[in-house]
């Protein structure tokens, strides 16, 4: 019986104490569900929704119309100061944000309404969380005080799409590389672990295109993404180099890298995290909120000049039915001036060649700049420079200097390959030379822009796309992946794709030949990406001499221009066809038309037209188009605001049209 008595006590023992640790746990529970708390900011439009959540851990959502989009993700900032576990909120300011925007060099407008609701999050760790919502996107990013000298080691930032829905990747293989990708179109589920992709990458979550990018990046690593096991998007970043090893005259590989992300950080601007919103694909080629979260200009830059740009090395500067010897010499690029003067090209650019690469103060046999600029001047043309990265960096004010001193209207800088912090900070310290010597600049082997065009004005162009260079060797350009980039690569900013061949062919056309290059689509699908494809700085990449032979695609090449007084998105689907409308800044107006490999008809409404009359002068492909890539037709018409235009596209067919007020 003692036993029995004794095992009852110890029952009852064991029972208070579960009891109690049940009340525990409950206790525990309800402390952190507490310590959690919900911070929601909404669109103008009240259609977007941001929720923050904030306790131990920071996660986002985001919805659009009542859809979710982005499920709850991870987001946080580590640094020296804190372990990024403590979240507490200090304060919180919200408020609404309106400006006009007037850009020095309109890439897609003259005029920007800049408004949002902004959201300020102040935590007691000295960091602050700032999210911003516009009606066609949403963007956060860190700041804070704190003493400068630190280190950033590490930042979250999760991205958790439907995983039914779609992604145009463009994967990469390391972070060394020139971000010239095709985009790989996997199913969210499918995508696979562990994939490196490069920024902007577009994504569809529950039927809304989610494109990715970011904004204001100085001072710290470029933002990449790397795949889940769930189909779900992780940031990663380039760390700082430890070690890097010389190669050859261009190229500065990473051997090693730091456990930080960046130093001498002073918290004070962190790059934006943008999520674009579209519901329908065209409302991504008017996005324009890189550019809006970009830190405005500083100085006078009223000097600087858009333009387009006769290229020589697309073609090896292969000019024919000319006296002269053909080459990198006097007398080819001032047939290039004369062709360019006469055609109201405003400059030409000599790439590489002009100069021995590992010596910018060396000119090769047969060139003479001074003596070119002059010859240009004359004529109102510019000349622009090509150089390596790392030769510029070795002879940076000698060779600036060197530049202002003869003349020099730009330079196109090549083989960057990196977006590390040091990386970052060298476009900047280029940005900020070459704009002290009234430069232009053209980034080349160059990571995403990252609105350049607003903090430096000069830096009118880049590349970071899989452009026209590629035809010269191989038939990867095509007319679907060009219908492509207009949704993706330019929604970051202006794109160097140098359009403009003339030696156009078919699907199974297509050979090899470099030194008078082919291109896969047809002569207006050609033509039309001088009104889709953003370039303040636009080239045309052929030899003159096919621009001599064809006087009337030269009539439209002539005149347009490569910026814009407003834009209007007509039609389109990603990887499949584009349809876009631009005002130039002399109220001429033009249509470019894209698409694929598919022949397509659609109608097209000119109510975006304003009142009055217009002569609509049309290049189209031609009835034997799909026989004779370089087929094509011209019409004109007299139209107004009530007209419909039906367009016929061949396959990888185009259209374009000037529209002129009568």
């Amino acid at each position: 019986m003692k036993q029995n008595y004794m095992m009852n006590i110890l029952m009852k023992k064991q029972h208070k104490i579960s009891s109690l640790l049940v009340v525990l746990m409950a206790v525990f529970m309800s402390i952190g569900c507490y310590a959690q708390k919900s911070y929601k900011l909404q669109s103008l439009d009240k259609t977007i929704e941001v929720n923050v959540v904030v306790g131990n851990q920071i996660t986002y959502s985001v919805s659009v119309d009542n859809r979710l989009i982005v499920a709850p993700s991870k987001i946080a900032l580590i640094t020296e100061l804190n372990d990024g576990s403590s979240w507490k909120v200090k304060k919180i300011k919200e408020e609404t944000l309106g400006q006009t925007l007037h850009p020095v060099v309109p890439q897609k407008s003259s005029i920007i309404v800049d408004s949002c609701r902004q959201m300020t999050i102040g935590f007691n760790n000295g960091l602050t969380l700032i999210w911003r919502v516009y009606n066609n996107g949403v963007a956060w990013h860190w700041g804070g005080n704190a003493p400068s000298g630190i280190k950033v080691t590490d930042e979250t930032a999760q991205f958790n799409f439907d995983k039914s829905g779609r992604t145009w990747y463009p994967e990469e293989s390391e972070f060394y590389s020139h971000n010239e990708r095709r985009y790989h179109l996997y199913g969210l589920d499918t995508v696979g672990n562990g994939k490196l992709a490069s920024l902007p990458a577009l994504f569809e979550s529950n039927g809304v295109k989610v494109l990715l990018t970011e904004s204001s990046l100085f001072h710290y690593p470029g933002m990449w993404v790397r795949s889940g096991t769930k189909g779900n998007m992780n940031a990663v970043f380039p760390h700082y180099p430890k070690q890097t090893k010389i190669e050859g005259d261009r190229d500065e590989k990473v051997v090693s890298r730091e456990d930080y992300l960046s130093k001498d950080n002073d918290l004070s601007n962190f790059p934006w995290r943008i999520l674009m919103l579209a519901r329908h694909d065209k409302e991504l080629l008017d996005n324009q909120l890189v550019y809006q979260l970009a830190k405005p200009s500083e100085g006078d830059y009223s000097w600087v000049k858009p333009g387009k740009v006769q290229w020589d090395w697309w073609h090896y500067n292969n000019v024919y039915n000319v006296p002269f010897r053909a080459g990198v010499n006097n007398d080819t690029y001032k047939y290039y001036i004369d062709f360019a003067s006469k055609n109201h090209i405003e400059y030409v650019m000599l790439d590489e060649g002009w100069s021995d690469t590992r010596d910018l103060l060396k000119q090769a046999e047969g060139i003479d700049i001074e003596e070119l600029v002059q010859y240009g001047k004359a004529k109102n043309v510019g000349v622009l420079l090509w150089m390596s990265w790392l030769t510029l960096d070795q002879q940076m004010q000698k060779a600036l200097d060197q530049f202002q001193q003869w003349g020099i209207k730009g330079i196109k800088i090549d083989f960057m390959q990196r977006d590390d912090q040091p990386m970052v900070e060298y476009y900047e310290k280029i940005a900020i030379e070459a704009a002290r010597r009234h430069l232009l600049v053209d980034f080349h082997g160059a990571y995403k822009p990252t609105g350049w065009l607003r903090t430096f004005p000069n830096v009118m162009t880049s590349e970071g796309v899989y452009g026209n260079e590629q035809s010269k060797f191989s038939p990867t350009i095509t007319p679907g992946h060009t219908a492509t980039i207009p949704y993706i690569r330019m929604a970051a900013g202006p794109m160097d794709f140098t359009p403009g061949g003339m030696n156009n062919v078919l699907k199974g056309q297509f050979a090899a030949e470099p030194s008078e290059p082919m291109t896969p689509g047809t002569r207006c699908n050609q033509m039309a990406m001088y009104v889709i494809f953003e370039s303040p700085l636009q080239m045309l990449c052929d030899i003159p001499t096919h621009y001599i032979e064809n006087p009337e695609c030269m009539e439209f090449l002539s005149a347009v221009p490569s910026v814009w007084r407003q834009t209007v998105p007509l039609d389109g689907e990603v990887g499949y066809y584009t349809v876009m409308a631009r005002e130039a800044l002399n109220g001429d107006w033009y249509i470019g038309a894209m698409t694929d490999w598919d022949k397509r008809s659609l109608t097209i409404k000119l109510d975006f037209l304003p009142i009055g009359k217009y002569k609509m002068l049309v290049w189209k492909d031609g009835v034997n188009a799909d026989r004779n890539a370089k087929d094509f037709q011209m019409e004109t018409l007299v139209v107004d605001a009530s007209t419909s235009v039906p367009l016929h596209l061949s396959i990888g067919g185009g259209y374009v049209a000037r529209l002129i007020k009568m």
